[in-house]
């Protein structure tokens, strides 16, 4: 294209008759319009022409430049290179020279420009050197830009903890390949595996038959959706690295595409921790099932056996047995509850704290009690459960307060509510302890109903503690330090 261009300069100025219709006017015409700029210097670098495109492409009408050195609007870092090739198609005329330089635009700017330069000093018509010149300002600001980005691109994959690999899609006519180009340090970290091991290389090369056939089902799974996709896979990497969440993503380059990018995180110690849980669970359950069937059976017979007898005979001995019995019912419901409250909470509805404590304390005896609900206010959270909340935390105050204790129920901060009582309160020493399975400090109590407050409060997300009340009782904190909190 520069060739063409600037030799029109000189068969503009040899023939001016037309030739198979292209005459001195459509040469003219050419060099005028075009964008490509036309330049002649002569040896010492002083420009003697320049064509009409210099308006249009750096602001200058071209008598403000001819007649002036080219050097002049050179940005000075790079005069070097300008003369340099200036210098070369002086000493050897059949070379050419093509250079990039930061050339003054009329409204002070730089503006890239690529030229190529040849010498024409032999041809009488010309007599100079030929500078064929182009704006690339576009063009190296998105090298630049690209350039940045491949910086971050390298900070964030030799950076970030999750392990991230590079797979190249090679699509043929009937299959399509996919083959690891690149691992993340950390990947290569935390699975013994290096670039230079796998590059090339596809899944089942790598994995072998089995584990490279599931790893590629999921790579056909994002290539055919087009779209990113989240799984979990299982990958014996190592002794340490089993189970992985990985996100998947394509990348798509005119239209097709071409690679994907793998984000991976090791879940092994979340995933065995989930199986643990899971077989506790399993053993609760068990556990349950015994309390609530081979002890509530012949329990519930003992208490209608002695209920029976009492109204039969008078006996000093009935009246603890009966106690007995009753508080050993009591032991086996909070331990059933207790076995059953400790899931993770994941059903959660909208609640009115009104409406909850109504409810709750409505069904627990609180003989002579006063109930103050300081704040109304609405959360998330499952209400059955949150149930066994309150009505052992307003059990707790009426049995350690008194029957006349006031109970007073608000928010807590900006994210969660408290329940505090006038009571004597809890001495710092051993309010760690309260919430100890089978404390207690009451007469009849089975020491469970703090400890499933605190279950409860957990499986939420949510967090528990206990300080001085406002007027020197017992306050009980509840923050919803989680997403499922204050709505």
């Amino acid at each position: 294209m520069h060739t063409c261009v600037l030799d029109t300069v000189q068969l503009m100025e040899d023939d001016t008759t037309p030739r198979d219709k292209h005459g001195s006017d459509w040469y003219r015409t050419l060099v005028e319009e075009v964008n490509d700029l036309a330049t002649v210097v002569d040896p010492d670098g002083t420009i003697t022409y320049v064509s009409p495109a210099v308006t249009r492409v750096l602001g200058y009408e071209p008598d403000e430049l001819v007649g002036h050195e080219g050097y002049e609007f050179v940005h000075p870092e790079d005069r070097k290179r300008n003369a340099d090739a200036l210098e070369t198609v002086l000493s050897d005329p059949s070379e050419s020279e093509t250079v990039e330089i930061r050339f003054r635009h009329a409204d002070g700017s730089w503006r890239w420009i690529e030229f190529t330069m040849r010498n024409r000093l032999d041809d009488d018509i010309i007599d100079g050197l030929l500078v064929s010149s182009r704006d690339i300002t576009d063009r190296k600001e998105s090298e630049a830009e690209a350039r940045k980005l491949a910086k971050e691109y390298e900070a964030l994959l030799n950076n970030v903890e999750d392990a991230i690999f590079l797979i190249n899609v090679d699509e043929g006519e009937d299959r399509v390949r996919f083959e690891f180009e690149r691992l993340s340090p950390s990947y290569e970290r935390q699975t013994e595996i290096t670039t230079e091991e796998v590059q090339g290389q596809t899944p089942r090369d790598v994995f072998g038959e089995q584990q490279g056939t599931e790893l590629e089902a999921n790579y056909h799974r994002c290539f055919n959706a087009g779209e990113p996709i989240s799984y979990q896979e299982e990958l014996q990497v190592g002794e340490g690295a089993r189970f992985w969440q990985t996100k998947l993503a394509p990348v798509v380059d005119d239209g097709e595409i071409t690679r994907l990018i793998g984000v991976t995180r090791n879940v092994t110690e979340r995933v065995e921790r989930e199986r643990q849980l899971r077989q506790q669970n399993e053993r609760l359950d068990e556990f349950s099932s015994v309390v609530s069937h081979d002890l509530r059976n012949p329990l519930n017979v003992a208490q209608g056996r002695a209920t029976l007898l009492a109204e039969q005979v008078q006996s000093e001995h009935l009246d603890p047995l009966l106690r007995a019995l009753d508080r050993m019912e009591a032991i086996v419901e909070d331990t059933l509850t207790l076995a059953r409250q400790g899931d993770t909470i994941r059903e959660t509805e909208s609640i009115s704290l009104t409406e909850l404590v109504g409810k709750c304390w409505g069904t627990v005896d609180t003989e002579d009690a006063n109930l103050e609900l300081v704040d109304e206010m609405t959360f998330q959270g499952d209400p059955d459960r949150l149930r066994h909340v309150f009505e052992n935390l307003f059990r707790n105050a009426v049995e350690h307060g008194g029957s006349d204790v006031t109970v007073r129920v608000g928010r807590h901060k900006e994210r969660g509510i408290y329940v505090e009582d006038d009571g004597p309160g809890l001495p710092v020493e051993k309010r760690d302890e309260v919430f100890e399975p089978g404390h207690s400090s009451a007469r009849d109590g089975t020491g469970f109903g703090l400890t499933i407050v605190k279950r409860i409060v957990e499986a939420h997300g949510w967090a528990l503690s206990v300080t001085d009340g406002t007027d020197g009782g017992a306050r009980f904190e509840i923050e919803m330090v989680e997403h499922k909190g204050v709505l």
